[in-house]
Protein backbone atom coordinates (compact mmCIF):
# COMPACT_ATOMS: atom_id res chain seq x y z
CA UNK A 1 0.00 0.00 0.00
CA UNK A 2 2.75 2.69 0.62
CA UNK A 3 4.31 2.09 -2.56
CA UNK A 4 1.38 2.75 -4.16
CA UNK A 5 0.63 6.27 -2.31
CA UNK A 6 4.03 6.91 -3.02
CA UNK A 7 3.89 6.25 -6.79
CA UNK A 8 0.59 8.25 -6.96
CA UNK A 9 2.31 11.34 -4.68
CA UNK A 10 5.12 10.82 -6.93
CA UNK A 11 3.55 13.07 -9.51
CA UNK A 12 2.61 15.78 -7.49
CA UNK A 13 4.44 19.11 -7.48
CA UNK A 14 6.24 19.72 -4.44
CA UNK A 15 4.63 21.36 -1.36
CA UNK A 16 2.35 20.46 0.98
CA UNK A 17 -0.55 22.42 -0.42
CA UNK A 18 -0.51 19.75 -3.23
CA UNK A 19 -0.53 16.77 -0.96
CA UNK A 20 -3.09 17.92 0.93
CA UNK A 21 -5.54 18.73 -2.05
CA UNK A 22 -4.73 14.81 -3.30
CA UNK A 23 -6.04 13.83 0.30
CA UNK A 24 -8.97 16.06 0.38
CA UNK A 25 -10.29 14.90 -3.04
CA UNK A 26 -9.79 11.27 -2.20
CA UNK A 27 -11.50 11.11 1.08
CA UNK A 28 -14.44 13.45 -0.74
CA UNK A 29 -15.02 10.56 -3.12
CA UNK A 30 -15.37 8.42 -0.29
CA UNK A 31 -17.94 10.73 0.23
CA UNK A 32 -19.76 10.45 -2.80
CA UNK A 33 -19.48 6.96 -2.87
CA UNK A 34 -21.23 7.39 0.98
CA UNK A 35 -24.16 9.57 0.11
CA UNK A 36 -25.23 7.48 -2.95
CA UNK A 37 -25.49 4.33 -0.32
CA UNK A 38 -26.55 5.57 2.77
CA UNK A 39 -28.46 9.07 3.90
CA UNK A 40 -26.94 8.81 7.59
CA UNK A 41 -23.74 10.47 6.28
CA UNK A 42 -25.82 13.57 4.88
CA UNK A 43 -28.46 13.29 7.33
CA UNK A 44 -25.19 13.90 9.82
CA UNK A 45 -24.21 17.37 7.73
CA UNK A 46 -27.67 18.16 7.15
CA UNK A 47 -29.36 17.97 10.83
CA UNK A 48 -31.98 20.54 10.20
CA UNK A 49 -32.61 23.13 13.21
CA UNK A 50 -32.99 22.11 16.45
CA UNK A 51 -36.92 22.12 16.18
CA UNK A 52 -37.39 19.82 12.81
CA UNK A 53 -35.66 17.01 11.65
CA UNK A 54 -33.23 15.97 8.60
CA UNK A 55 -34.90 17.30 5.33
CA UNK A 56 -32.80 14.89 3.43
CA UNK A 57 -34.04 12.57 1.24
CA UNK A 58 -32.47 10.17 -1.16
CA UNK A 59 -32.68 12.14 -4.16
CA UNK A 60 -30.92 14.88 -2.35
CA UNK A 61 -28.52 12.59 -1.02
CA UNK A 62 -27.48 12.05 -4.29
CA UNK A 63 -27.57 15.17 -5.66
CA UNK A 64 -24.77 16.14 -2.99
CA UNK A 65 -23.00 13.07 -3.44
CA UNK A 66 -22.78 14.12 -7.15
CA UNK A 67 -21.84 17.98 -6.69
CA UNK A 68 -18.90 16.70 -4.07
CA UNK A 69 -17.98 14.11 -7.20
CA UNK A 70 -17.54 16.96 -9.29
CA UNK A 71 -15.62 18.99 -6.61
CA UNK A 72 -13.28 15.94 -5.92
CA UNK A 73 -12.93 15.74 -9.61
CA UNK A 74 -11.47 19.60 -9.96
CA UNK A 75 -9.20 19.54 -6.83
CA UNK A 76 -7.71 16.36 -7.97
CA UNK A 77 -6.95 18.25 -10.70
CA UNK A 78 -5.73 21.34 -9.37
CA UNK A 79 -3.19 18.72 -7.03
CA UNK A 80 -1.55 17.80 -10.18
CA UNK A 81 -1.45 21.09 -11.99
CA UNK A 82 -1.63 23.76 -9.08
CA UNK A 83 1.01 25.59 -11.15
CA UNK A 84 -2.14 26.19 -13.88
CA UNK A 85 -4.15 29.80 -13.21
CA UNK A 86 -7.45 28.44 -14.06
CA UNK A 87 -7.23 25.14 -12.50
CA UNK A 88 -5.90 27.07 -9.12
CA UNK A 89 -9.26 29.27 -9.56
CA UNK A 90 -11.51 26.57 -10.12
CA UNK A 91 -10.34 24.33 -7.10
CA UNK A 92 -10.57 27.45 -5.21
CA UNK A 93 -14.17 28.55 -5.99
CA UNK A 94 -14.90 24.89 -5.54
CA UNK A 95 -13.83 26.12 -1.26
CA UNK A 96 -15.38 29.07 -1.55
CA UNK A 97 -18.94 27.87 -3.02
CA UNK A 98 -18.97 25.08 -0.31
CA UNK A 99 -18.00 27.23 2.47
CA UNK A 100 -21.05 29.71 1.24
CA UNK A 101 -23.41 26.60 0.66
CA UNK A 102 -22.46 25.15 4.16
CA UNK A 103 -23.19 28.67 6.06
CA UNK A 104 -25.91 29.66 4.55
CA UNK A 105 -27.76 26.19 5.02
CA UNK A 106 -26.90 26.54 8.20
CA UNK A 107 -27.48 30.25 9.43
CA UNK A 108 -30.41 31.34 6.71
CA UNK A 109 -32.10 27.99 5.64
CA UNK A 110 -31.88 25.75 8.92
CA UNK A 111 -31.37 22.99 7.35
CA UNK A 112 -27.95 22.14 9.12
CA UNK A 113 -26.89 22.79 12.88
CA UNK A 114 -23.64 22.79 14.16
CA UNK A 115 -21.97 19.70 14.67
CA UNK A 116 -19.77 16.52 14.12
CA UNK A 117 -21.80 16.62 10.69
CA UNK A 118 -21.02 20.68 9.70
CA UNK A 119 -17.67 21.06 11.20
CA UNK A 120 -15.85 18.78 8.69
CA UNK A 121 -16.90 20.62 5.79
CA UNK A 122 -17.12 24.24 7.25
CA UNK A 123 -12.90 23.77 8.64
CA UNK A 124 -11.68 22.16 5.49
CA UNK A 125 -13.32 25.02 3.43
CA UNK A 126 -12.32 27.69 5.09
CA UNK A 127 -8.55 26.36 5.84
CA UNK A 128 -7.70 25.34 2.61
CA UNK A 129 -9.55 28.35 0.78
CA UNK A 130 -7.17 30.71 3.13
CA UNK A 131 -4.10 28.24 2.58
CA UNK A 132 -4.63 28.47 -1.28
CA UNK A 133 -5.53 32.32 -1.52
CA UNK A 134 -2.12 32.73 1.23
CA UNK A 135 -0.04 30.19 -1.40
CA UNK A 136 -1.01 32.07 -4.84
CA UNK A 137 1.93 33.71 -5.45
CA UNK A 138 4.01 30.22 -4.81
CA UNK A 139 1.87 28.34 -6.91
CA UNK A 140 0.32 30.27 -9.53
CA UNK A 141 3.07 31.49 -12.35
Amino acid sequence: MSSSLDQLTSYLPPGWLPKWLLFISVVSIGNSIQAYLSLAGTREVYAGSASSSSPVTPLSARTFGTWTALSSIIRLYAAYHIHEPVVYQLALWTYGLAFAHFASEWLVFGTARWGRGLAGPVMVSTVTGSWMLAQWSSYVM
